[in-house]
């Protein structure tokens, strides 16, 4: 494939777990020399048995957007800007990175249901989850000897994702834990506006809106047209002002990896956004006209059979 047209789906196969870790690992080995694969690797194994309902006390993740894949595309994304930041002169201790790419494993933990909660889905936490996700993580992290200043990095890099939260009600302990708290935030946003199927997933993020009880969006059709508002006002606000443009590391990271001068997310994102303009002008307030147009995935099919 020329290079002009490759697309970032095209680079890492999200869907598997594995590749994800791997290519993690490899970004990783560019930044420093001295990481702790193994641990990383334990922490990457308890994220997935998380998910799938093998980790003692917790049922598997049953939220349709903020699933695993995700998860693995938030935390692929900050290794990326990290990665990207180095190439600027950004170094980072091992250590801190580590702190990063824990807290985007964790940050959506927060959805996942004990075994005893057996009411409705884990979107019912949809508001207060990240808090949820804080306090499995220091009990977590607890049990793995990490440091009382550890687990309050992880905590504050995590509250970096939610999102009516300024960055500056956030006491770091540090510049560099800051920066990288911008980063995952940034990587929050940044791995779902550029989701090959972020449009298709909209109508599962509505689901999870809808039972958690979230005003604002009467119905999927809403929530899709109001996601290029969203995108302008509140996206790019938080990526450009309080996450203060760390977002940009993401084309150093691709010209340095795989010698493209190019940034794949924002491609994507405007190729999303520019898509749902033309399908809202064209569809309105047809919902049929919506499936018929936004097909990937298959998931609008699943809803389909649903209803």
């Amino acid at each position: 494939m020329k290079k002009e047209g490759i697309k970032l789906y095209d680079l890492i196969n999200l869907a598997n777990p594995q590749h994800v870790f791997n290519e993690l690992k490899y970004i990783v080995s560019l930044v420093v020399n001295d990481f702790d694969y193994s641990l990383l690797e334990q922490i990457y194994a308890d994220i997935e048995m998380l998910f799938r309902g093998d980790f003692p006390g917790y049922r598997a993740s049953n939220t349709k957007y903020h699933d695993l894949e995700h998860t693995s595309s938030v935390a692929l994304t900050v290794a990326r800007l990290i990665h990207g930041g180095f190439v600027e002169g950004h170094l980072f201790p091992a250590k801190n990175i580590l702190l990063g790419l824990i807290g985007a494993l964790f940050h959506d933990i927060g959805f996942i249901q004990s075994d005893s909660d057996v009411n409705g889905s884990g979107a019912k936490y949809t508001v207060g989850h990240e808090q949820r996700s804080i306090d499995f993580i220091k009990s977590y992290l607890s049990r793995k000897a990490f440091s009382a200043e550890d687990i309050q990095d992880c905590t504050h890099i995590i509250m970096c994702t939610v999102l009516d939260l300024a960055i500056k009600e956030i006491s770091f302990r540090s510049n560099d834990i800051k920066v990288l708290g911008q980063i995952v935030g940034s990587a929050d946003l940044l791995a779902q506006m550029a989701d090959r199927e972020y449009l298709e997933k909209l109508f599962m993020l509505f689901k999870e809106f809808e039972e958690a009880g979230l005003p604002g969006y009467g119905s999927e059709l809403e929530l899709l047209k109001k996601t290029e508002d969203f995108y302008k006002y509140v996206a790019l606000q938080r990526l450009s002002e309080d996450f203060a443009g760390v977002s940009a590391f993401i084309r150093l990271h691709f010209k340095d990896r795989w010698d493209l001068d190019r940034d794949l997310y924002q491609e994507a994102i405007v190729a999303n956004i520019e898509y749902l303009k033309t399908v809202v002008e064209k569809c309105d307030d047809l919902y049929s006209c919506y499936l018929q147009h936004l097909r990937r995935g298959g998931l609008t099919e699943k809803l389909r059979k649903k209803n």
